[in-house]
């Protein structure tokens, strides 16, 4: 009688085995599709920051006006003409340079006065009108670079109130959370800090581009100490290059070169290493998934023309052949590709940003 009744044991346990089999067949199945939607969203929207890179394309940075003390100060207050300027010469964006922290309260809850609002505005307004992309930063935020830790609250702050002002806006224009971290605003402390503001941009803009570079001034050496949120697709990495530093920066008073003179560029031992900067930039942008984004580069404006073309010229190809976007630095005052009194582009330095056909 024993082995008889053994018989429906073994057949329900078999049949007990075979569903556990199953449903964890099913689970397996289940996540696998999951992980493949995934990736395959991410990879969408890896393509859909790909192409917001290509938009920003050739830009330029309107550098000297909104992040000075108050716009003027530093030699450009922003007009109307300029930005029909920037578009007919063929560019494709403007970066705007903008110190928040000048109109920004110091106490909580750090509001930000409408007076800049108002500005900013109107400059969105003008590129737009010109089909021309708008990126946007914080910029000349010294205190954060000296007491990081005090500071972050008021950088997070006033990117809260920035993306809610800003949330309706197409992605054409695009949120930079801080130019050139350095100083005290180390790796450590800026990989700790930025999300907290990306965070804060998220609230309001989960779809929007957002750009953010290294520390040590955005330097392209320091790319591989940044860490990325590697869930959040829509981020451009930045980097910006003023390689080598006594050739772009030659005769500038404020610089460690201010007493060089009549240094040329391109030998082959410094078009080599231009070649191996962005060459590594290219290895990390591709390990990272990332778009890159060349914030700044340029050559101060009282070396001739001609010499800043040769450089200028190397350092566009050599970005455009990795699919870098990027923006010269600067429009119109001291890194100039446009004259403001002959109201007239730099014939040279045009050239060597916008070839033409």
């Amino acid at each position: 009688m024993k082995k008889y009744l053994f018989v429906p044991f073994l057949l329900c346990l078999s049949l007990l085995l075979v569903g556990c089999q199953n449903q964890e067949e099913t689970a397996f199945a289940t996540a696998t599709v999951e992980a493949q939607a995934t990736a395959s969203a991410n990879a969408l929207i890896d393509s859909q920051t790909y192409a917001a890179n290509q938009r920003i394309g050739r830009s330029i940075n309107l550098g000297n006006a909104l992040e000075g003390p108050r716009e003027g100060a530093w030699g450009l207050y922003l007009k109307e003409e300029y930005f029909v300027e920037i578009a007919e010469a063929g560019f494709d964006s403007v970066r705007v340079p903008i110190r928040w922290s000048a109109y920004t309260s110091v106490e909580p809850p750090y509001e930000i006065s409408q007076q800049i609002f108002d500005r900013i505005d109107w400059v969105i307004e003008q590129a737009f009108d010109n089909d021309l992309a708008v990126i946007i930063n914080v910029h000349h935020f010294d205190a954060i670079m000296q007491m990081p830790e005090i500071q972050a609250e008021r950088l997070t702050e006033m990117w809260r109130q920035i993306a809610v002002h800003y949330q309706d806006y197409p992605d054409t224009l695009y949120f930079e959370i801080l130019n050139e971290p350095n100083e005290k605003l180390d790796s450590a402390a800026w990989n700790q800090i930025f999300p907290q503001a990306l965070a804060a941009i998220r609230e309001t803009n989960p779809k929007r581009y957002v750009i953010i570079g290294p520390d040590q001034w955005n330097s392209v050496d320091r790319l591989g100490a940044l860490e990325l949120p590697v869930e959040d697709r829509r981020i451009i990495a930045t980097f910006h290059f003023y390689k080598p530093h006594e050739f772009t920066h030659q005769g500038a008073p404020w610089s460690s070169a201010a007493d060089i003179k009549d240094r040329p560029w391109g030998s082959d031992a410094e078009a080599a290493a231009l070649t191996a900067d962005f060459d590594a930039a290219l290895a990390w942008s591709e390990s990272q998934q990332r778009p890159l984004f060349i914030g700044e580069f340029g050559v101060y404006s009282q070396v001739p023309d001609e010499t800043r073309a040769v450089w200028l010229s190397a350092v566009r190809e050599a970005a455009e052949l990795r699919g870098f976007s990027w923006a010269h630095w600067d429009f119109g005052t001291n890194f100039a590709a446009y004259n403001l009194s002959a109201k007239t582009w730099r014939e040279p330095i045009l050239r060597a940003l916008i070839p033409q056909e």
